[in-house]
C-alpha cells in the first residue's frame, strides 16, 4: 500500500509540475505585465515547491517502495531521469531570477513592463525546460519495463 501512496503523490506531483510550467509558458509573452507578471512570479514560486515534492515523494519511493533502492541506484535510466531533472532545474534558475527581479522593479513603479528582449529570453528558458521535462516520462516508462539495469 505504501508504494501506491508514494507512486500516486510523485505522479500527482509531476503532472502538477507540467500544469505549472505550461502555464508559466503561456503567459511570459512581451507586454507582460501588472497583474499578469504577479501571477507569473507566484506560478513560479509554487513551481518550485511542487519540484521540491516531486524530489520528495521520488526519493521516498526509492527507499520506501517495492522496488527498493538497489533497483534505482543500479540503473542508468534512473540516473539518466535525474540528470534531466536537475538540466530542469538549472534551466529554471534565471527565469526565477528574473521574475523576482520584475516583480521588485513592478513594485517599485507599478507602470513597470519588462523589455520584449528580456521576456523571449525568459522564453526560450521555458523551452528548454519543457523539452527536458517531457524526456523523463521517456526515461521512465523505460525503467518501468526493466531497462538501463
Amino acid at each position: 500500500m505504501t508504494d501506491l501512496i508514494l507512486a500516486i503523490a510523485h505522479h500527482l506531483a509531476v503532472f502538477t509540475l507540467v500544469l505549472l510550467l505550461a502555464i508559466e509558458f503561456t503567459l511570459v509573452r512581451p507586454g507582460l505585465a501588472g497583474a499578469a507578471l504577479r501571477r507569473v512570479a507566484r506560478i513560479d514560486g509554487a513551481y518550485g515547491l511542487v519540484a521540491g515534492l516531486v524530489l520528495v515523494f521520488g526519493f521516498l519511493r526509492v527507499f520506501f517502495g517495492a522496488s527498493g533502492s538497489g533497483y534505482y541506484f543500479a540503473n542508468w535510466v534512473f540516473w539518466a531521469k535525474i540528470a534531466l531533472f536537475v538540466g530542469v532545474g538549472l534551466a529554471s534558475l534565471p527565469p526565477t531570477i528574473r521574475f523576482i527581479s520584475w516583480s521588485r522593479a513592478l513594485k517599485a513603479d507599478p507602470a513597470f513592463v519588462p523589455a520584449d528582449a528580456e521576456v523571449m529570453a525568459v522564453r526560450r528558458l521555458l523551452h528548454i525546460e519543457l523539452g527536458l521535462l517531457f524526456l523523463i516520462p521517456a526515461f521512465a516508462a523505460a525503467m518501468a519495463r526493466g531497462y538501463g539495469l
